[in-house]
């Protein structure tokens, strides 16, 4: 499922109208019926339902809709929230064609919209589409008020008022929507963390827009679903043996910090490592040894209870994980460095590994091989030299130029995980819960992605996938055993075999 920018949704309608032919006014129609339909479900018989058009074509959208389910046998009024004069184009012959089959209109010339909304179960917005930016002028602003003071049930049409369809807004002031019905695509808006919750439920509604821009242009945007995970991640063969599904190394793990390392490890070899070696220091290996059986072990020269080097450390394995409770300390990027350097094959780096690389970023463009970067927000804002409200609101942006630039794969981690490539393509993972904001979930995503990278799959499917299982494995436990409160990211490891199950029934 494609995911589109204002610019992107314009440029598909404009397609659809001067190249496919398909008529404004037919799209409008599609769009209205096919949002009605889907309505219907939240809706009941006898509800008293009032639907809030504006001027341009969500306010066209929404006489469609009026039309549709005044058709239908429900109770509907509609209040036309902008002069008459205003209303153009193919809004202004939906507007018509309402009026022309009987129906009335009722026009909002400042009086007491509260007192109208009294009786209503259910109330419409169809105010204001993906034009929006900045501060709502009257009378929308009063409306969203009144909108987001009413008690009943709120359904926006494509996107809540006021919420822009883009990033790097800032949002005055939007309807809080209990459900949101998506024309076509879903607009990049409702995958970031200060707009997504204006949404509310969404689901998206076909109306027959053609995806040609979209898959011809560049920088895709695309959400990655089950249906990906199910016709990627690859199933395995009655003949393959343990070298068959990868030889990994994870280094890291100062004494103090030894739990990260072992859950990296212990979630690599379950989400499906052939073989694994754990590269630590000395003091780490008992403990280690006790909690992850199945592994082997490199011993690392150890300073205060940190690695101090990577020594004689073998490189020639087909994917390397580094980073993950490797402490900061004045060796860390010098033992980055190296490991940049070194390595030849798939080097992915977290945590501790991620503020050592800061320091050696010239390093990344000396490297031929696959370099996976898997920072949370505040890493990521570290790497960049901002703050993390800034790259929280253009998330998108910051991860791709960071991934062109440097010519890696970004896993940005996050309520939704956004997975970038170094062509600057990016998939979004709706999979995952709140149970996950947890210490040590992040090592156990990197370890189940490790694992991944190691699989006869491209890099963009081994991160894609791993990023799913991760998420869907804590909503089966959150589903199925657990709560937000109380999941651990050993759960989410010891859940992985359910997962596998699930995808492979």
């Amino acid at each position: 499922m494609f995911v589109v920018t204002a610019k992107e949704m314009y440029d598909t309608d404009r397609y659809a109208m001067e190249r496919v032919g398909l008529e404004g006014k037919m799209l409008m129609e599609n769009a209205g019926r096919a949002i009605a339909r889907e309505m219907e479900a939240s809706l009941a018989e006898n509800d008293n339902i009032m639907i809030l058009v504006g001027k341009g074509n969500n306010g066209g959208d929404g006489f469609v809709i009026a039309r549709t389910l005044l058709e239908r046998g429900y109770a509907v009024e509609v209040l036309q929230c902008a002069e008459t004069s205003d209303i153009r184009g193919d809004a202004a012959f939906h507007r018509e064609v309402l009026l022309n089959m009987g129906y009335s209109i009722s026009e909002y010339e400042g009086q007491d919209v509260e007192s109208l909304l009294q009786d209503k179960d259910v109330v419409i917005d169809a105010l204001l589409g993906i034009g929006i930016k900045g501060a709502i002028r009257p009378p929308y602003d009063y409306l969203i008020t009144l909108i987001n003071q009413y008690q009943g049930k709120v359904l926006s049409v494509d996107l809540p008022s006021g919420i822009p369809a883009d990033e790097g807004y800032e949002v005055h002031q939007a309807v809080e929507a209990d459900q949101t019905i998506v024309v076509q695509f879903p607009k990049v808006s409702s995958f970031l963390q200060h707009t997504a919750a204006f949404y509310g439920d969404w689901t998206t509604v076909d109306i027959g827009l053609p995806s040609n821009v979209i898959q011809s242009g560049e920088n895709q945007k695309k959400v990655w679903g089950r249906r990906d995970v199910v016709r990627t991640l690859p199933s395995r063969s009655s003949f393959s043996h343990k070298g068959t599904h990868g030889k990994g190394l994870v280094i890291g793990g100062a004494v103090a910090m030894p739990g990260s390392i072992a859950m990296t490890s212990r979630a690599a070899l379950r989400a499906g490592a052939g073989l694994l070696t754990i590269a630590t220091v000395q003091e780490n290996v008992t403990a280690l040894a006790a909690n992850v059986v199945e592994a082997t072990y490199h011993t690392l020269p150890s300073q205060h209870g940190h690695i101090r080097s990577l020594g004689e450390l073998d490189f020639s394995y087909d994917g390397i994980a580094i980073g993950m409770g490797m402490g900061r300390h004045e060796q860390a990027p010098t033992i980055m460095k190296e490991a940049l350097l070194q390595t030849e094959g798939t080097l992915l780096i977290d945590a501790d590994g991620l503020y050592a690389l800061k320091q050696v970023l010239p390093s990344l463009s000396d490297r031929e091989g696959t370099t996976v970067l898997t920072p949370h927000p505040g890493e990521m804002a570290h790497l960049l030299g901002i703050t993390v409200p800034e790259l929280l609101q253009r998330p998108f942006s910051y991860a791709q130029s960071f991934a062109t630039e440097h010519d890696v794969y970004v896993v940005l981690k996050g309520a939704f995980t956004l997975i970038t490539n170094p062509k600057g393509d990016q998939w979004i993972n709706p999979t995952g819960n709140a149970g996950l904001a947890k210490g040590g979930t992040g090592d156990v995503l990197s370890g189940i992605l490790l694992s991944m990278l190691m699989q006869p799959q491209t890099v963009e499917e081994a991160l894609c996938n791993g990023v799913w299982i991760h998420g869907y494995t804590a909503d089966i436990l959150i589903e199925q055993k657990h709560s937000s409160y109380d999941l651990l990211a050993s759960d989410v490891i010891d859940g992985l075999p359910a997962t596998y199950r699930n995808i492979f029934s």
